[in-house]
């Protein structure tokens, strides 16, 4: 029998607590991870976090700690174990402050009191590709509101259906949406203080700034700032073996794009864009943007392409018709796909279950950007 994160779970299920609960059903689990044949005689290697409620509790947590180990060792098909203790708590909050940017807010604490994500960004030897990351591709707009981080939540969902090994880094540091559109909370640990463990979820790895600040507290950070989490979330973040790394990156063509086209090893973009022409003359902005920094579009998708009437099922054209597949024709690029405006994709995005997960003509549209991804080699 294969290993899977839900038998993990079902294992650690079973342990329970002192004072009541499980680690389950506690929240105390952090980024629970598989490696299949990596472990002893080809069998799975496991790792998670334990993240205590407070410094002083875990200090009584080690033997559920070996406790934890042993169930998860004892499924079949695994064949190591790592399991690793730490805290949140008043130590965070005593920790050293750095110094704070001018003007910016200071940078968000991770479960390790050494990590901060934010300050500025270090000098690099080149640019910065995660270890085990086979592809980086850009999903980006000229302007907000036409669909970017939906696209890029059921895109990555896609692709993790088509068989391919996908994160999903929220580069939108001022408005991080992926936490909530991906179903996902909880802190990323950080046991030794410099490697970020991400979460998982839908069989997509995540990794955003939205799980370290509450969802209604505004990021006041200046260009240097976003740089330097851009480049932690880079190049710090444990991604594991993938074959593509998304990364759902603010509308515009600011700091955080140029950082990701100029320090990381991209190995391109797609354009997102509702057929009107206001959303297209931002979208051209994007594309232009590219094409000055040398990085390459794979193509253009147009988003809430029509609306379907569930009464007489008429196609309506809210936005206008064809005007991404006329630009995408111009431009000598492929029009990866119209995906449709309907309430399933707002309904599934605000309660954490992708559209893409599910069945129907919107989850087949996404699968069938993915698939042409994957035949194209660029996923």
């Amino acid at each position: 029998m294969s290993v899977t994160h839900k038998r993990v779970e079902e294992a650690l299920e079973r342990l329970a607590l002192p004072d009541g609960g499980t680690l389950i059903s506690r929240d105390m689990i952090r980024a629970l991870t598989l490696q299949a044949g990596e472990g002893v005689n080809g069998l799975a290697k496991v790792s998670f976090v334990i993240e205590a409620p407070s410094p002083a509790i875990a200090q009584h947590m080690e033997p559920l700690r070996r406790a934890a180990e042993a169930a998860v060792l004892a499924l079949d098909g695994v064949g190591s174990v790592s399991v690793a203790l730490t805290a949140h708590g008043p130590a965070a909050r005593q920790a050293a402050k750095p110094a704070a940017t001018p003007g910016a807010t200071p940078g968000a604490t991770l479960s390790a009191p050494s990590l901060k994500i934010g300050g500025h960004p270090k000098p690099q030897a080149g640019p910065i590709k995660p270890k085990g990351v086979s592809r980086i591709l850009a999903v980006a707009s000229g302007k907000g509101g036409v669909g970017k981080s939906t696209v890029s939540a059921n895109l990555a969902v896609a692709l993790a259906r088509q068989g391919r090994r996908v994160g999903l880094l929220d580069a939108d540091i001022y408005g991080p949406s992926q936490p909530r559109m991906m179903g996902v909370s909880g802190r990323p640990a950080s046991p030794d203080g410099t490697v970020i463990e991400p979460l998982r979820a839908h069989g997509v790895t995540i990794m955003s700034i939205g799980f370290m600040v509450p969802e209604d507290k505004a990021v006041v950070w200046r260009g240097p700032m976003l740089m330097g989490a851009l480049q932690q979330m880079l190049g710090q973040v444990n991604w594991g073996e993938l074959d593509v790394l998304i990364v759902d990156l603010p509308p515009g063509t600011g700091d955080v794009q140029l950082t990701l086209c100029t320090k990381s090893e991209l190995s391109g973009a797609i354009v997102v864009s509702t057929p009107q022409d206001v959303a297209l003359i931002d979208a051209r902005k994007a594309l232009d943007m590219f094409k000055t920094l040398k990085t390459p579009v794979l193509g253009l998708i147009e988003n809430m392409s029509f609306f379907t009437c569930p009464d007489c099922g008429g196609e309506h054209h809210i936005f206008g018709h064809g005007g991404v597949a006329s630009e995408a024709k111009s431009l000598g690029l492929p029009l990866l796909g119209a995906l449709p405006i309907d309430l399933e994709t707002r309904l599934a995005g605000d309660a954490g279950t992708p559209v893409a997960l599910g069945e129907g003509p919107v989850s087949e549209a996404y699968a069938q950007i993915a698939r042409g991804l994957v035949a194209g080699g660029m996923a």
